[in-house]
């Protein structure tokens, strides 16, 4: 049996589900995980008998399946893309006028031929300190701190610190002037963690530089939580999500959802899922469908009925400063619609992400006038997520994989769909 990974095969694997499935609507959860011992795929064919054929073409038009007519958009998108970069399986969800439409490439699972519905778990790295930051802007509203309190006002820990003039929204946007993009290896405890940031000195003046972080927004979901007297992951799994109608989602996936679990896939091809460090809840941790991500989507769209979530939502989407055509809120980041594919790509690069980039103040007019696009990029080592929406517009798209892939991909086939959507 030849055990190599067969993408071409996987790319034209594609189910579509129908738009009347409705944002928050759930399939059976499978109860079993899949052992993996090896990677294959296998090519699936089916006949039909004669005469079953023949009454299948004698059949009334009207008892066809209806297609959706965005079928084409994403198709044309997608496609191409999950052949280039060997991706095994995807979840594209899309909204439109209040409408979820979902279209679902490949497998979840090489080894078992597991598909990828919309409910299939995929982890969804950065994508999560959206998550983060509408938590923490939840803590805002219930009074448990405020954005510009300095850190360690609500870190006894960090007294005597540089903490002590680096704020709370300094550190939910990666401007608390330069703490790095991960923790280094040795720190694996709490007390590590926090000896960490006593001894952490700035190389930047506090505000001035954005240097894209875990360990900064993974402070700041740390100590909000801790505002509310809470663990982060109970806040999270037992206040927000459900708040948000978000019943598909987890930082730990418990058994009864394993099965839905996808498997992530190296650049071996090797089957693989997170190994999570610390304050990973806070930075990269969540698991989820293009489903739930879907109606987060639309919370942030639309809005919810809950008046201090919603307040909350409308908290994260307030420009803190900008870099370039980029503006950084809380989570996440917009642009001024419409927007080019460029402005888009540079945003979204690796200079953006890996380098400390100067920061320009933004107009306090900004701040909730005017169009925009938000958009997130996440991704672990065998994942990768990217979310994009246009309030104005009533549009968005979520696009979940089982491989992590360059961002300019995800930004070009999301530009190309979101702009068909605006048509």
């Amino acid at each position: 049996m030849d055990n190599s990974l067969n993408l071409d095969d996987l790319a034209g694997d594609f189910t579509q589900t129908s738009p009347r499935l409705m944002l928050g609507t759930r399939r059976p959860v499978r109860l079993t995980a899949p052992e993996h011992t090896e990677i294959f795929a296998m090519k699936q064919t089916r006949s039909l008998p004669l005469l079953a054929l023949g009454t299948l073409l004698l059949a009334p038009l009207s008892l066809a399946a209806p297609v959706d007519p965005l079928n084409a958009v994403v198709d044309d998108a997608i496609r191409p893309m999950l052949k280039q970069h060997r991706i095994p399986g995807m979840a594209v969800a899309v909204l439109k006028g209040g409408q979820a439409h979902y279209f679902n490439y490949g497998l979840a699972d090489v080894a078992t031929g597991t598909k990828v519905n919309e409910q299939t778990l995929f982890e969804i790295g950065s994508v999560s300190k959206t998550y983060t930051a509408t938590l923490g802007a939840y803590a805002v509203v219930k009074g448990g701190f405020k954005l510009d309190d300095k850190v360690s006002r609500h870190a006894p820990w960090l007294k005597g610190s540089a903490f002590d003039g680096i704020t709370m929204a300094e550190l939910a946007t990666y401007s608390a002037g330069g703490l790095p993009l991960q923790f280094p290896d040795e720190v694996e405890s709490v007390e590590q963690m926090q000896a960490y940031y006593r001894q952490w000195t700035p190389a930047y003046q506090p505000g001035s530089h954005r240097q894209y972080s875990n360990p900064s927004i993974g402070l700041f979901g740390y100590l909000a939580a801790s505002s509310l007297q809470q663990p982060f992951a109970r806040l999270m799994e037992q206040t927000l999500l459900p708040g948000l109608g978000m019943h598909h989602t987890y930082l730990e996936v418990p058994k009864q959802a394993m099965g839905d679990y996808a498997y992530g896939y190296s650049k071996e091809d090797k089957p693989i899922r997170v190994n999570p460090g610390m304050l990973a809840d806070e930075a990269y941790g969540i698991k989820t469908s293009s489903a739930d991500l879907l109606a987060f989507v639309k919370a942030n769209i639309s809005g919810v009925d809950d008046k201090a979530l919603q307040q909350a939502i409308s908290l994260t989407h307030q420009g803190r400063y900008s870099v370039g055509e980029m503006t950084q809120g809380l989570g996440w980041e917009s642009y001024a619609y419409p927007v080019t594919e460029q402005a888009l790509l540079a945003g979204n690069s690796s200079a953006v992400i890996y380098n400390a980039n100067p920061v320009k103040p933004v107009a306090a007019s900004q701040e909730t006038g005017g169009a925009r696009l938000y958009n997130k990029t996440g991704s672990t080592n065998g994942f990768g997520a990217y979310v994009a929406f246009v309030p104005a517009k009533g549009i968005g798209i979520v696009m979940l994989a089982n491989r992590n892939y360059p961002n300019d991909a995800r930004v070009k086939a999301a530009y190309a769909i979101l702009s068909k959507l605006a048509d």
